[in-house]
Parts: C-alpha cells; sequence; structure tokens
C-alpha cells in the first residue's frame, strides 16, 4: 500500500463484499453447471479470490478444508507459472497432493485475471470428482498403500492456453477414469466458474482501476490480520496441549495420535505436532496443506468466527509439521482418507487445546469424521457410475448453546444428496434415513444427534466406507458426557447383520445392504443442570428416549409426556447437581 492514510474504511467494506460476491458467483456458477450430483446437489466444491502472488482475498462460504488449503496450490502453481508465464484465458490444472495438499479427487482449476496486460488477480475452484481411477470405483479404497492406487495425478500443466482448451489433456485423463461423462461435464464447470470469476473482476476493475482494486485487496488481508491480532488479545497467553487418536488407518486397527502443543504469543499462534505418530501404510496420511487448513479454521472458529478469511490469519500463525509423520508424510505415502478422518482428527486436537484457554468459545468434540460412503459397478447398460457421499454426524455442544443434529462440522459442510436423487442417478435403494436417538452426548447443552442412513444395492458393487469415533467416544467438556460412537453393519442378501470395521472396501452381491451410523457429538455442562423442559422437548423430538432421559438427565416423563416434578427432584437430589466450572478436567479424553 503506498499510503495508508488514504484507505477509505467505507470503500475497504465495500469492495471487500464486492470481492465476496464473484468468488460466491463462481461457486453458484460451479454447482449450477455441474454434472455429477457429488458437485451440483452436495457442493463438494469450493471457490476463491486471489492476489498476483498468490495471498487468500476471498472466498465463498464452501468447504472450510478446501479453502484453508487452496492457498497452498495456488502459491505452489505460481512458482512453476509465475507472471510472465500466464496469459489471459489460461487455466491450470492440477491434483496431486504433494503439490495441492488434498487428495486426487479433489481437481483444482487455476485462472489469472488480466486487466489491459497487467495481472490483478488469480481466480481458482476446487471439486470433488466421483471418480479419477485407481483401485476401487469412487478413487476411495481403504486398503491403498501407495498414491499411486489412488488413481490418476495430474501435475500443475496447462488445460487452456489464451482461451483455448487443450482436449487431447482432457482426452487422456478422461480415459483413465470410470465415470468420463461427468468428468467432461465437471471439468466444464469448473472452467466455466473461473471465466465468470475472470469478468466479474475486470468489470470491478473498470469501475475502480486496476491500481486502485489492487491496493484494496491487499488491504482486505491487512485488515484481516489486523482484527485476528484483536482478538488474540482475549487469549490468555500460555502453552496448550492436546492428544486424541485415529482409529487405524484401515490396514490395522493400532490407534494412531495426534498431538498439538499450542502457544499463545503476544503477536501469533504457534502450533507445533511434534509428538504425533509417523506416516501410516494405509490412506490417512495427511499432507502439510491439509494440515494448515485444519489449524487456521480452529484459531478462526475459535477467536474470532465472523472475521472473513483471508490470508492475514495466516500470517500470525506458524505450524510446524514434522516430515515423515501423519501431518507431513513424505511421498508417496497414500492420503485418500486423510481429508475424510485425520483433518478432523488435527482440527479436534487444536480444538482441545485451545479449551483449555478459553472453554466458554469452543465446542465438546463433534462426530469426528466426515464419513465417506462410496458405492461403485456399473449399472444400466453397463454403464460405469459411482456414488460418493460424506455424511455428518453430531455437532459438539458449547456454553450456552445445543450442538446441532445430523450435520458436519469443522472442516467439511457439504450437503447431503436427496433420497430421490440417489435412487435415480445409482442402481441403489435408500432403506432408511434419520437421526439416532441417544447418540447425543448428554449435558447441560447436549450434542448434537448422528445420522443412519441404510442402503441395498441392486447391483453387484464394490464398497468403501470410512469413518472415526466407532471405540473412542466424542469427548464433552466442562463435565459434559461423550456422544455415542459410530457404528457400521453390512447384510448380505441371505444372511443377517454383521458389524464391519470403521474403515473397510469390499465387493458386495446384488441384494447387500449396508447401514452406517454416525458418531453423535459431545455434550458440555452438568446434564442434571439441563432445564427439565428442554429434556422434555428432545424427548418428544425423538432425539433423547424416556430411558435416557431418566439415567441421564434425571428428568422422569409421564405417559402424557409432562414432567414428573416430583419423581425428577428426588433423582436429582440423589446426584446433587455439581457446578459444571469445577468439572472441567472430566471433559478432556485420557487414551493410553
Amino acid at each position: 500500500m503506498k499510503d495508508e492514510t488514504k484507505i477509505d474504511p467505507i470503500t475497504l467494506e465495500v469492495l471487500r463484499n464486492a470481492i465476496q460476491s464473484v468468488a460466491e458467483e463462481m461457486g453458484v456458477t460451479l454447482t449450477r453447471t455441474a454434472f455429477s450430483p457429488n458437485i451440483k446437489d452436495r457442493r463438494d466444491c469450493s471457490t476463491a479470490v486471489y492476489t498476483p502472488d498468490g495471498a487468500l482475498v476471498a472466498q465463498a462460504e464452501h468447504i472450510p478444508l478446501h479453502l484453508g488449503l487452496m492457498p497452498t496450490v495456488v502459491r505452489k502453481v505460481l512458482e512453476i507459472f509465475p507472471a510472465d508465464r500466464l496469459a489471459p484465458g489460461d487455466a491450470v490444472i492440477i491434483n496431486d497432493p504433494y503439490v495441492s495438499g488434498s487428495h486426487l479427487p479433489d481437481i483444482c482449476i487455476i485462472s489469472p485475471v488480466f486487466v489491459r496486460g497487467r495481472l490483478l488477480a488469480i481466480v481458482a475452484n476446487l471439486a470433488h470428482h466421483v471418480d479419477v481411477g485407481g483401485m476401487v470405483p469412487g478413487s476411495m479404497s481403504t486398503a491403498a498403500t501407495e498414491i499411486f492406487q489412488e488413481g490418476v495425478r495430474i501435475p500443475p500443466v496447462k488445460l487452456c492456453s489464451g482461451g483455448r482448451l487443450n482436449r487431447e489433456l482432457l482426452d487422456v485423463l478422461a480415459h483413465n477414469v470410470r465415470t468420463a461423462e461427468e468428468f467432461y461435464g465437471d471439468i466444464e464447470a469448473q472452467l466455466s466458474a473461473n471465466r465468470v470469476g475472470c469478468k466479474r473482476l475486470q468489470e470491478l476493475a473498470q469501475k475502480t482501476g486496476v491500481e486502485m482494486l489492487g491496493d484494496y485487496m491487499r488491504e482486505v488481508i491487512n485488515y484481516g490480520e489486523r482484527r485476528f491480532l484483536a482478538a488474540l488479545r482475549d487469549v490468555p497467553a500460555g502453552s496448550y496441549c492436546f492428544s486424541d487418536y485415529l482409529e487405524g488407518d484401515g490396514l490395522t486397527g493400532d490407534l494412531l495420535k495426534i498431538t498439538a502443543s499450542l502457544k499463545i504469543k503476544e503477536r501469533g499462534i504457534s502450533v507445533d505436532f511434534t509428538g504425533t505418530s509417523p506416516q501410516a501404510k494405509g490412506p490417512v496420511n495427511a499432507t502439510r496443506g491439509v494440515a494448515l487448513a485444519c489449524v487456521y479454521f480452529a484459531v478462526k472458529a475459535v477467536l474470532d468466527p465472523d472475521l472473513p478469511a483471508s490470508d492475514g490469519i495466516a500470517r500470525l500463525v506458524e505450524v510446524v509439521t514434522p516430515t515423515g509423520t501423519l501431518v507431513n508424510p513424505r511421498f508417496p505415502a497414500p492420503v485418500a482418507h486423510a481429508n475424510i478422518n485425520t483433518a478432523q482428527r488435527i482440527a479436534d486436537v487444536v480444538l482441545g487445546a485451545l479449551a483449555q484457554a478459553v472453554p466458554h468459545k469452543v465446542t465438546a468434540a463433534g462426530t469426528g469424521s466426515m464419513s465417506n460412503f462410496t458405492i461403485g459397478g456399473k449399472g444400466i447398460r453397463q454403464r460405469y457410475y459411482s456414488y460418493v457421499e460424506t455424511y455428518g454426524g453430531g455437532q459438539g455442544a458449547k456454553r450456552g448453546q445445543d450442538g446441532m443434529d445430523g450435520v458436519h462440522v469443522n472442516m467439511t459442510n457439504t450437503l447431503n444428496t436427496p433420497v430421490e436423487v440417489i435412487e435415480m442417478s445409482y442402481p441403489l435403494m435408500v432403506e432408511r434415513y434419520g437421526l439416532v436417538p441417544d447418540s447425543g452426548g448428554p449435558g447441560e447443552f447436549r450434542g448434537g444427534t448422528g445420522l443412519v442412513r441404510e442402503i441395498t444395492v441392486l447391483e453387484d458393487a464394490t464398497v468403501s466406507v470410512s469413518t472415526e469415533r466407532c471405540t473412542i467416544t466424542p469427548w464433552g467438556l466442562e463435565g459434559g458426557r461423550p456422544g455415542k460412537t459410530a457404528r457400521c453393519l453390512l447384510k448380505a442378501p441371505d444372511g443377517g447383520w454383521a458389524e464391519m470395521p470403521g474403515k473397510f472396501t469390499s465387493a458386495v452381491s446384488k441384494g447387500t445392504a449396508i447401514l452406517l451410523e454416525t458418531a453423535g457429538g459431545g455434550g458440555f455442562g452438568n446434564p442434571f443442570l439441563r432445564p427439565p423442559e428442554a429434556v422434555r422437548q428432545d424427548v418428544i423430538d425423538g432425539l433423547v428416549s424416556r430411558d435416557a432421559a431418566a439415567e441421564e438427565y434425571g428428568v422422569v416423563l409421564t405417559e402424557d409426556f409432562q414432567v414428573d416434578i416430583e419423581k425428577t427432584c428426588e433423582k436429582r437430589d440423589k446426584h446433587r447437581a455439581v457446578p459444571s466450572s469445577t468439572q472441567k478436567s472430566k471433559g478432556f479424553p485420557h487414551y493410553p
């Protein structure tokens, strides 16, 4: 900024929102023109605007994991394609996790924005494709031991040059995926989203002037830095450490430790993952880009959740990810399920550390996984299909607020695929879909409930399921109790239900049913301090059973769902409610 005194706060806010609207319109364009249900219905995609050197300016309200790691890929791509190698109409495609930071199904397309020959900005979007090759349909095998088994790797390469599509490259990629029709359609949607972003920024520059818009883009980042620094002053300085565990890597059930040492300093935060388990043989290894995204999300969510995301946050956060560990693996470690599970656990440990500093601002543990459910094979006319979905669960409760039921938490916020879309698009029958009663952790503020979905395959298929919190419960806070664990069951056409591990890939025959229940969220505060009327309403809503109301909350209901005041007082007197502030340590997990 040449002269910060010339920055007008009103103009800054107007232009900040204008740039934000560009990112939002890119997202709308992408979801409305995409081909696969995973993008057009579930909105498993993200869009953002960057400065010419790759600093985040604005992002749409999409997926925290994508948006947190996209600055990593944009900067890496700009190292390979600096400004003098870019031209109007160019578009660079990439999905290599060891460059982009995500997993292979997440394909990123990056485009420069030029105004009168000057590079004004970069626009980018990232979308999860339903198949990119590899061992199994959906490219999400839980048994992969190296990244080569997970699909086609795309290094940073120009998909468009001067507005001309490299059709030969696109054909090569499409020939290496099972669902080529969806691939072509979704790539075109991504290109369209970037074209819209370029056009809108060029129109904005015509109104403001290129230099002025560039100055204010940088000032948006400076504003984010100042505001984040102000929020940091409300957090007690000190060091806080927290650990949690993954329940195996898909090949074994051995616990894998993730630990974070968080230090609050006068002008920033440092997060050190030293002590985290070595990288796994199975596909739960998170690249450094994923780890950075999780840290940025957690500190922003706690310190200033309303702060517009920008590179200003990253300036004040230092992250140490030891090489060769779960949070920074060496090539060619498989990574497909790190986004699904490891990312959520990284966020959990950072939140757990922050809960020791500002417990009133942090939620208890949530469902702990994006709970990936993938079914693929050949359907009508022997055409390949790939159903990909991630399921929500219970959100952890916090002071003054119950956790939400059946939602995605922390690092993702995709929608569900409507039952009608599933059954119209794939040879699948949805038998059951709903919330799981009594799965939310009891507390003065109740944890959210998990989801259940049961699907029957109508043709032979391959199923991959990946979830967490099947044995280690989602922890509560301030005396709140943990949420219920997840579980997965499988029923062969001629057999009964069999318990399955939380992560498995298996061929199944026509008529097989798969049932997945996701974990609930932890509770916050002593359950016996929850107002009886709130417990009564939970029972009426089917979220808490009568037995749990009496046992966990000390609330006894009559046959017509009224609170039996005498019996309730008797039960609660026996437990003599303890002020939740004295039970802080009970909310934290203590594992071997």
